[in-house]
């Protein structure tokens, strides 16, 4: 069955910002209260999607939510109107203001998890938006991208949509950051591997002393019975605490994997041993043929330098002519660790043949990372002639795109800009015109109440 794996990107949104808001993230929190560049980070971003296009990879855009998101300041107690609500909040709870004000939802792996036809027991792809509760500024983000992915993928006879989890610690869940699909090629069946920080019920395990886990057991294998998979074709596998402590916050930061090949740190998990053996056992019974591990040694790339450099954030992704490209940070060029062990990688007989290296600076200052910045989804010809094609990226969109940020961002932004009133109108007008673009109609609660 011809399928294609087609990436959906989060669109940075004009509010992007250094609020430092996700503990956890060492280069969020060392970036705190940086000055930022929202165009600049736009236009990086964009220029990731137009890279992956141009190289015959299916591209869309998932539109950026409405910021600040005056709802919650008023569920926090600030009345009055949209002035009065940024001048008392700036004033009395400004990290709430920043988290309120958060772009995150630019990162969209953590948007939702995604199960293909194949996989499912009812032959349809399912999404679960994810709930995001370990911190604050993400968990407020689920029902604006519950709305979205219905809006582009419509037809339920093809896509099924859940519900976030609870939002409780028990059940939380970070999205595809943690989830991982391997097949033999996009359209044959798969295994699909879950990646935990900890078990919510049970509290003594040893676990990270430095960084909380975010993603739960409990929310994984459930995600896995509401997208109707196989027991014999899921793998459910637990982070190294000493990976978290690092700044492994996701597993993304640690791990990728792309068709039949499954690339990963050797303290990516707590028994990498038997993670890896069960990934290789599985998918030979899935797809009659061997799994490619390449695991890359704590002496090649140490913890650290993996996390600086987001190496393992990179997207690997299938070319038309059938070979593999790593889209890699440019980070990782400037590192001579990982610069050489990407050298050895193309090198060595793998299906890897290509590295295409691209500036996002402002996001990877957030900790965010090529593969951060992209939901990828798996649909067969005729699931992809059902989504919703005006956020299909194509050169017109993108030339639109680009003259669109170019007219609404902002290329500086200050912690104290968050007061003014004139940011966030200046944001509305943007994403008014922006929903019109990609054809989604009104999808904004403030076009909805105009």
């Amino acid at each position: 069955m011809a399928a294609f794996e087609v990436n959906f990107d989060g669109l940075v949104g004009p509010t992007h910002h250094y609020a430092g808001l996700s503990w956890g993230n060492v280069a969020s929190t060392t970036h705190r209260l940086h000055v930022s560049n929202p165009l600049a980070a736009m236009l990086q971003g964009l220029e990731k999607m137009k890279l992956l296009m141009d190289l015959g990879v299916k591209q869309g855009v998932l539109p950026p939510q409405d910021r600040p998101d005056f709802e919650t300041l008023r569920r926090l107690g600030f009345r009055g109107s949209a002035a009065a609500m940024l001048s008392d909040s700036a004033r009395e709870s400004p990290t709430a203001l920043a988290a309120c004000y958060s772009a995150s939802s630019m990162w969209a792996a953590n948007a939702a998890t995604v199960s293909p036809s194949t996989d499912t027991s009812d032959g349809r792809v399912h999404f679960t938006p994810a709930n995001l509760v370990s911190n604050f500024h993400r968990s407020i983000e689920s029902r604006f991208t519950g709305e979205v992915l219905k809006a582009i993928f419509r037809d339920d006879t093809a896509f099924a949509h859940h519900e976030p989890l609870p939002a409780a610690c028990h059940f939380a869940d970070e999205g595809a950051a943690n989830h991982t699909r391997l097949s033999a090629a996009h359209g044959h069946n798969g295994i699909e591997l879950f990646v935990y920080g900890r078990r919510a019920f049970d509290y003594n395990r040893y676990g990270p002393t430095t960084f909380s886990p975010r993603q739960t057991l409990e929310a994984s294998r459930a995600i896995a019975r509401l997208h109707r998979l196989d027991p014999e074709r899921t793998v459910f596998a637990r982070q190294n605490p000493v990976a978290i402590d690092a700044g492994v916050f996701h597993n993304d930061v640690i791990s990728l994997g792309n068709e039949n090949v499954f690339l990963s740190h050797e303290l990516a998990f707590s028994d990498s041993r038997v993670v890896l053996e069960e990934l290789r056992r599985k998918f030979y019974a899935c797809c009659g043929s061997e799994l490619v591990l390449i695991e890359v040694s704590e002496e090649s790339v140490p913890l650290s330098d993996a996390v600086k450099s987001y190496l393992f954030n990179s997207q690997l992704v299938t070319l038309p002519d059938r070979e593999m490209c790593l889209i890699a940070p440019s980070e990782c060029m400037e590192d001579p660790r990982t610069s050489s062990t990407l050298d050895a990688l193309i090198a060595a007989p793998n299906p890897i043949s290509l590295v295409k290296f691209i500036d996002v600076r402002q996001s990877m200052q957030n900790g965010g990372g090529p593969a951060c910045l992209r939901l990828r989804v798996i649909l067969t010809e005729r699931e992809l002639a059902v989504v919703h094609h005006g956020v299909l990226l194509t050169d017109r969109l993108y030339e639109e795109l680009k003259a669109w940020g170019h007219k609404h961002y902002r290329d500086r932004l200050h912690p104290e800009d968050f007061a003014d009133p004139s940011l966030a109108e200046e944001g509305r007008v943007a994403l008014d015109e922006l929903a019109h673009l990609l054809g989604l109609g009104p999808i904004y609660g403030f076009q909805k109440s105009a």
